[in-house]
């Protein structure tokens, strides 16, 4: 026997309500995630922005560049807490409108890392100029200025050079800091010969973070999807 009207109603609402709820499960896994993964964020802003408080209190680097590591950290840190806030509220409340502002400054962060990485390749010998030169100014200020005697002192002493070029830097007198090889390195190059040799492992760890990022970004857009698919499925 055929199955009647009535019969054929249900069963469609059946398929409809089976959608639904495969829909609405997908998109709290989806959402779940999303949280989960904004939640790291706002622990790596946390754990930035802690180190940069801790850089200011204690700013040993004060005169070393113009541009102080604590406030580096300080404002990366911010930016990730925000933008991370923004991500986790909303997945949250499934608010399209802090879906995409997250979108967006992702986006704009991700093409910023991309303009300063080619502006560093471009301008790189006038940027290994201009550190040297602020640090050849800062030991000036190493029998003037306790912080930066103690900067100078710990670089020198952990990374067994001497001078930004070599004891020449200290016209005669370098401090007790430098070791006593008349041939030793200067802090300069001994921290380029680092990154150079460090190369490798500093671009997986840059290319990681980009990939985290365009991650973060398709997460956000799926949600956005997704809700809308939602709101269609529940007629709203």
């Amino acid at each position: 026997m055929g199955r009647t009207k009535h019969e054929w109603d249900i069963m469609t609402v059946l398929i409809e309500l089976r959608k639904a709820v495969i829909l609405f499960s997908s998109e709290n896994v989806n959402r779940y995630s999303r949280v989960l993964w904004d939640s790291f964020f706002q622990f790596c802003g946390c754990c930035i922005l802690g180190f940069g408080i801790y850089f200011l209190i204690h700013n040993n680097f004060r005169l070393l560049l113009s541009l102080t590591l604590g406030n580096v950290l300080v404002i990366v840190g911010s930016i990730i807490m925000v933008v991370a806030f923004l991500g986790c509220m909303g997945s949250i409340k499934e608010n399209k409108c802090l879906l995409m502002s997250f979108f967006i400054l992702l986006l704009i962060i991700l093409l910023a890392e991309v303009t300063l990485a080619i502006l560093l390749f471009v301008y790189e010998q006038k940027l290994n100029d201009y550190v040297s030169e602020s640090l050849t100014d800062s030991i000036k200020q190493y029998h003037l200025d306790n912080s930066t005697r103690a900067t100078w002192d710990s670089i020198q002493s952990v990374l067994q050079c001497c001078g930004v070029n070599g004891t020449s830097d200290w016209n005669g007198h370098p401090p007790k800091s430098c070791p006593s090889d008349p041939q030793v390195q200067g802090c300069y190059a001994k921290v380029k010969l680092w990154f150079h040799s460090n190369f490798l492992h500093i671009g997986i760890i840059t290319i990681c973070v980009c990939v985290i990022q365009v991650l973060g970004m398709s997460f956000a857009l799926t949600l956005n999807c997704q809700i809308d698919k939602t709101s269609q499925t529940l007629g709203l």
